[in-house]
């Protein structure tokens, strides 16, 4: 019988350093294809396959859509593709963003847990938020087995703590753990039968790869939400994982609850910014009709206008220092936050 051997890693914010060390640690002649997935910026050059194969004993690359899946390579997603795994090839597609994200965790566990059923780990190592929770969920769902990263040993811990309190984890170790318990697992032989397909997992994954029925069909599962999606502004229906809540637009953008909030909290800014930037022109334009009814001797509309000018101001004021007080916090958060273009600078 077959091993585990298909092994897929997500982490974020952290995540590289976290990663590197895991696919470094794994020898040459593992009989298992490992798939990564690790927030980075859609334009950004990408060098984790060099970084991965730097001291590694892994052949390491992004690879091209309609590839040939091998044993014993790495495989990472590149900048703005998610990575997703049908039998036997790997499919790269510029669906719609999960969690915010393009690649994103969730579609890469989820084609996993379609394709390979009991023969997929899952790994969630170092991130912020909760992407790849819903994803760990399918695994285990169809038979596969999930490990985390140990919170205490993660750089951010936002996405290991969301999949242990979510998920019936099979294993939370430390990274120099994690790389022994794949090895044990990957020649640990499976059951051929595969556990049948979630019609909800199919269709997400269907959805993931921008399928013309899938996105065009009126048949949505949940139920329809009173949220709106930040991405596109269309309606948010709820999905129930057990007990964990995800929301998916009609034009399929996902979101677990962290990354709702957040992508809520970003749309909260923008607005701001745009009302901001209409008081300030009703500021101005009132200015110059103050300014030209004076130059007219027209001091009773002068007058209007001045006191125009005053009460836009003050509103102005008040949305400034709310936006003042945000990116106080964002600035705290940002130095906090790893830069993954800088983590591939400055990894040996």
């Amino acid at each position: 019988m077959l091993g585990h051997n298909i092994i897929v890693i997500g982490a974020s914010a952290g995540g590289v350093e976290a990663t590197t060390q895991l696919v470094r640690s794994l020898p040459g002649d593992i009989p298992a294809a490992i798939f990564v997935v690790i927030h980075i910026a859609p334009h950004s050059k990408s060098l984790l396959p060099q970084i991965f194969q730097r001291r590694g004993s892994l052949p390491a690359t992004h690879p091209e859509d309609g590839e040939k899946i091998e044993l014993g390579r790495v495989y990472v997603a590149p900048p703005d593709f998610h990575l997703l795994i049908k039998t036997g090839y790997i499919n790269l597609v510029h669906g719609p963003k999960e969690n915010r994200h393009r690649p994103a965790v969730d579609p890469l566990f989820r084609s996993a847990a379609q394709a390979y059923s009991n023969r997929v780990i899952a790994v969630i190592l170092s991130g912020s938020l909760d992407d790849g929770t819903a994803g760990l969920l399918a695994v285990k769902k169809q038979g596969g087995i999930a490990i985390v990263q140990d919170p205490e040993e993660a750089l951010y811990d936002g996405m290991p703590r969301s999949a242990i309190e979510n998920v019936a984890v099979d294993y939370v170790l430390p990274i120099a753990e994690i790389s022994k318990k794949l090895v044990d697992l990957a020649y640990q032989p499976v059951p051929t039968e595969n556990n049948p397909v979630d019609p909800q997992l199919e269709m997400e994954t269907e959805i993931a790869e921008l399928e013309k029925e899938a996105v065009e069909s009126h048949d949505r599962p949940g139920k329809e939400s009173p949220y709106s999606c930040p991405e596109c502004g269309g309606v948010l229906w709820e999905l129930n994982n057990g007990n964990f809540l995800r929301f998916r637009c009609r034009t399929g953008h996902a979101f677990s609850p962290d990354s709702l909030f957040a992508g809520q909290s970003e749309a909260l800014e923008q607005a701001l910014w745009v009302a901001l930037r209409a008081l300030k022109e009703q500021s101005a334009l009132s200015q110059k009709l103050a300014d030209r009814s004076k130059a007219q001797n027209r001091s009773i509309a002068a007058n209007r206008f001045t006191k125009k000018v005053k009460e836009v101001e003050a509103r102005a004021e008040v949305i400034r220092r709310v936006l003042v007080q945000n990116q106080s916090q964002a600035l705290n958060s940002e130095i906090n936050d790893q830069n993954d273009d800088l983590e591939n600078d400055l990894i040996d």
